[in-house]
C-alpha cells in the first residue's frame, strides 16, 4: 500500500474563535497501487477508493477507450500523455459501494467534499508475451544478443520465447523436460541421447535416424508421445530401437499468452493540499489485461 503524507498551510475563515496564521494541516492518503477502470459513452476513469475514512481517487479522460490503451503494436510497449481531470473526493459514508464509478452514484452515497484539477495523464502500457513452457522467457535468447525475437530454433515463425514447441518435434516444450528441478537452470535439461542437445532443441531425440515428428506409427494426430512400440521402453521417439517413418503433415497448434501491464503517471496537480509535478497512480488491475491466442504454424 503507498502512503501518501502531504502538508500545506490551512487558508482561515473569520470566524469567532478564528485561527493563527500558518497553522499545519496533515493530510494522508492511503490508497492501494493498484486502481481500476470504468468505460462511458465516450470517456474512461481510472479510479481507486477506501473506506476509513472513505475517499477516492480518479481521473477522467474523455475520448479514450481500455481497448486504445491496450492497442500495443510490434514493439511491445504503447505511451500516451492525455489531458485529463483528476478528483479528490471524501465521503460520509463508513464503506463505498464497489460499483462506484461505473454506474451513476447511489443516492445512499454522500460527498462530504471534492476537488479537481486539469492535468495531464501518462498512460504506459507494456505487453509481455509468453508461451508459459516451462522455460523463463530471458533464457530462451539463445545468441545472447538481448533480442527474443531473433530465436526460432525449428523455423516455424515463432521465436522460442513464444514456441510452445521450441524444437519443431510437436512434443511439447514442457513435456521434454527442460528444467526438471524448476531450479530456472537449463543445464540440467533433458537429453535422451547424449548428444549435448537438450531434447526441447533436439529434432531426433533418440538419435535413430528419424525425426521425432515422424514417429507416430499408431496415430498420426501430430503427438508422437502417444505412439508406442515396446512400453517397457516408452514411447518411439525415444526408443532408438524404433526406426519407422511416417511423415508428419503439420504442426501441433500453440497458444501464446498476452499479459499487458498499465501504469499511470499524473503530471502538474494543484489541489488544496497537495501539488505535484509528478504523481504516481498507480497500476491498472483489471481481468481484461490477460489473454491468449491460439497458432498453428506453417508446416514446411
Amino acid at each position: 500500500m503507498r502512503k501518501l503524507i502531504y502538508i500545506f498551510i490551512a487558508v482561515c475563515l473569520i470566524s469567532i474563535q478564528g485561527c493563527d496564521d500558518g497553522d499545519i494541516i496533515t493530510v494522508e492518503l492511503e490508497f492501494d497501487d493498484e486502481f481500476s477502470a470504468c468505460e462511458g459513452v465516450s470517456d474512461l476513469v481510472l479510479y481507486k477508493t477506501k473506506d476509513d475514512p472513505s475517499e477516492s481517487l480518479s481521473v477522467l479522460i474523455s475520448d479514450l477507450t481500455l481497448d486504445e490503451i491496450l492497442a500495443v503494436e510490434s514493439n511491445d510497449s504503447l505511451e500516451l500523455a492525455l489531458g485529463a481531470t483528476f478528483y479528490y473526493r471524501t465521503y460520509s459514508d463508513e464503506s463505498l459501494p464497489s460499483t462506484l464509478f461505473c454506474n451513476d452514484i447511489p443516492d445512499e452515497v454522500t460527498i462530504t467534499s471534492s476537488e479537481s484539477d486539469a492535468c495531464t495523464a501518462e498512460i504506459l502500457t507494456v505487453l509481455t508475451k509468453d508461451d508459459e513452457d516451462g522455460i523463463l522467457a530471458s533464457l530462451e535468447d539463445l545468441d545472447g544478443d538481448g533480442d527474443l525475437t531473433n530465436d526460432d530454433t525449428d523455423g516455424d515463425g515463432l521465436p522460442n520465447y513464444i514456441d510452445w514447441d521450441d524444437d519443431g518435434d510437436n512434443i511439447l516444450t514442457e513435456d521434454e523436460n527442460p528444467d526438471p528441478n524448476g531450479d530456472g537452470d537449463l543445464e540440467d535439461a533433458q537429453d535422451t541421447d547424449g548428444d549435448g542437445i537438450p531434447d526441447y532443441l533436439d529434432a531426433d531425440d533418440d538419435d535413430d535416424g528419424v525425426l521425432t515428428r515422424d514417429e507416430e506409427n499408431d496415430s498420426q494426430d501430430q503427438r508422437p508421445n502417444n505412439d508406442i512400440t515396446n512400453s517397457d521402453v516408452g514411447a518411439d521417439y525415444l526408443n532408438p530401437a524404433v526406426a519407422e517413418t511416417v511423415p508428419a503433415t503439420a504442426y501441433r497448434e500453440h497458444t501464446i499468452y498476452y499479459t499487458y501491464l498499465v501504469t499511470v503517471n499524473l503530471q502538474e496537480i494543484s489541489l488544496s493540499f497537495l501539488s505535484q509535478d509528478d504523481f504516481d497512480f498507480g497500476v491498472l488491475s483489471d481481468s481484461g489485461l490477460t489473454s491468449s491466442e491460439s497458432v498453428t504454424p506453417d508446416f514446411e
